[in-house]
């Protein structure tokens, strides 16, 4: 009898929702898919669910990742109006991943959340962003150049300097080190119970976690899934939060 491979942890990774053609299409970058495997998890990907039926998906699983994706949240979430009406959207979107950070936060679960990830936790929790961060004075531009190819726009743009005593100092050695830029948003009011890991130098917050949450959470504004395996700072938060779901499966599933 052949020995039973270890049962991974799950993660459910929301989709995003895209026309392709004149096809609608639940997407997931393999990027972010791939994360979630270097961090020793089982990828679950979450097409769409009503609010109602999130209870029973986070039954399934060990931790939850939000990956980034080219729409915004829309600013209605936060009390303002579009600000740039040519950016895309995911309403969709919107209305799965607000409910699901908030049960999973409450629940206990791990949770990882990258670029608009990162963003929409900030939302889901009563913070709110800054729709052009470029146009914010004192703050640079966090956007890549127009058109520049994949491996110019995820190359490092900028250093972060992560704050003492948080998830990201416990998790990293490194106190300062270089991370990409591909956002247009960003924090703007922290939500309450939101505590600050690390900033960019012209003060944009960069990582931040949520200091009241009886579980793992590590949101992070940059893209550490972008050749993440070659990256040492992405493998060890990656490894966190798997060792987190693990710690989660271990003591909910024996």
């Amino acid at each position: 009898m052949m020995p039973m491979t270890p049962i991974k942890p799950v993660v459910l990774v929301p989709a995003c929702h895209r026309t392709l053609g004149e096809h609608p299409f639940h997407v997931v970058g393999k990027k972010y898919i791939d994360a979630v495997r270097l961090a020793g998890c089982q990828p679950l990907v979450i097409p769409w669910a009503e609010e109602a039926e999130i209870p029973a998906l986070l039954a399934l699983a060990d931790g939850v990742l939000l990956t980034g994706s080219p729409s915004n949240v829309h600013p209605s979430h936060f009390g303002e109006d579009v600000h740039n009406p040519a950016l895309p959207l995911d309403p969709l979107r919107d209305s799965l991943t607000l409910p699901l950070i908030r049960q999973t936060l409450a629940r206990g679960l791990p949770l990882f959340a990258i670029c608009r990830g990162a963003q929409e936790l900030n939302v889901a929790l009563g913070g709110s962003l800054h729709q052009a961060v470029h146009e914010v004075d004192g703050h640079a531009d966090h956007r890549p150049p127009e058109g520049a190819p994949a491996a110019q726009a995820y190359a490092p743009a900028h250093e972060v300097t992560v704050e003492p005593g948080g998830v990201l100092a416990q998790v990293l050695v490194e106190p300062r080190f270089s991370v990409n830029s591909v956002h247009g948003q960003a924090v703007n009011r922290l939500a309450p119970g939101v505590r600050v890991e690390a900033r960019a130098p012209d003060g944009v917050v960069e990582a931040f976690s949520v200091a009241s949450a009886p579980g793992f959470s590590l949101c992070v504004q940059w893209h550490p899934e972008w050749q993440a395996a070659d990256n040492p700072q992405s493998v060890a938060m990656l490894r966190a939060f798997g060792q987190a779901c693990q710690a989660w499966r271990d003591r909910h599933r024996g």
